[in-house]
């Protein structure tokens, strides 16, 4: 009976100190995956709460038993544990993986769920003609926690003769976005990174460019793509990929997989930008 009880209270501590972000499944430290509940506290602040669950289950019974002394030391050293490999997991250091020019019907979908099966967010610079065609990969993104940006609607580079209609596409394109998440879009990726910084204040957008391009889109070689990525990442690197063609959603997912081997933490770009 003893072991059932602490299991019991395992789980539920293990819920209590869980991290979710944005309504996305997290891993515990077994990398096992668990449902999660969004992360509103800090690290300290769950070991309070641990032990206040604790404490609450000792007076109220609140799992249908009593726990002893001994079993709630225990629970107690399974909590210190992990708590200690999360704040370990907190200071890994982090990268931005960002994407344009989807969605794709296709290879998007194939790629959110790799980036969903490796716990890994990412950040989409869309095309409004794009997203129009293909919402409810709009919504997907925005649901399993990855950020969602304007990359103009057909894909217009900003030139000296045309600086009215780059600006009506990423006012249409944020206006689609806006339908379609519910929210302001707040982060543009200039294609082939030309900008007005007036726009910054015209438009409230904010321009996010990279420090990683793999060339991605005039290449098909899946392991050049892979090696000129991770030879080239550090902390905060922006990664420039494209999730128009199957070699870069196949590279992508396995710069994941080594990336995160060594020890990296894939965010949102702004977590980058702005942490």
């Amino acid at each position: 009976m003893k072991r059932q009880e602490t299991e019991l209270v395992k789980e539920q501590a293990h819920i209590l100190i869980g991290k979710k972000l944005q309504g996305s499944q997290g891993r515990n430290c077994d990398g096992k995956r668990w449902p999660g509940v969004l992360r509103t506290m800090d690290v300290r602040g769950r070991i309070i709460a641990g032990t206040v669950l604790l404490a609450g289950a000792v007076v109220t019974g609140i799992f249908g038993m009593m726990i002893q002394e001994e079993t709630l030391q225990e629970v107690n050293s399974y909590i210190t544990s992990v708590i200690y490999k999360e704040e370990a997991l907190e200071n890994s250091p982090k990268i931005a993986l960002t994407f344009d020019d989807g969605p794709h019907p296709y290879y998007t979908e194939q790629l959110l769920d790799g980036l969903k099966e490796r716990g890994a967010k990412a950040s989409f610079f869309v095309l409004g003609k794009q997203a129009q065609a293909y919402p409810e990969l709009i919504k997907r993104m925005q649901d399993e926690g990855h950020l969602v940006g304007n990359h103009t609607y057909n894909h217009i580079q900003l030139g000296q003769g045309n600086r009215e209609e780059f600006k009506e596409e990423l006012i249409q394109t944020s206006e689609v976005l806006t339908e379609l998440t519910g929210e302001e879009t707040q982060y543009v990726r200039p294609p082939y990174g030309s900008w007005d910084k007036s726009f910054e204040t015209e438009l409230m957008m904010f321009p996010v460019l990279w420090t990683v391009d793999p060339m991605d889109w005039c290449s098909d070689d899946v392991s050049g793509i892979v090696q000129r990525v991770t030879k080239k990442t550090r902390e905060n690197s922006i990664i420039l990929m494209h999730d128009e063609y199957k070699s870069s959603v196949t590279a992508a997912l396995q710069i994941v997989d080594i990336l995160q081997e060594q020890g990296y933490e894939f965010v949102t770009v702004d977590e980058i930008l702005f942490d």
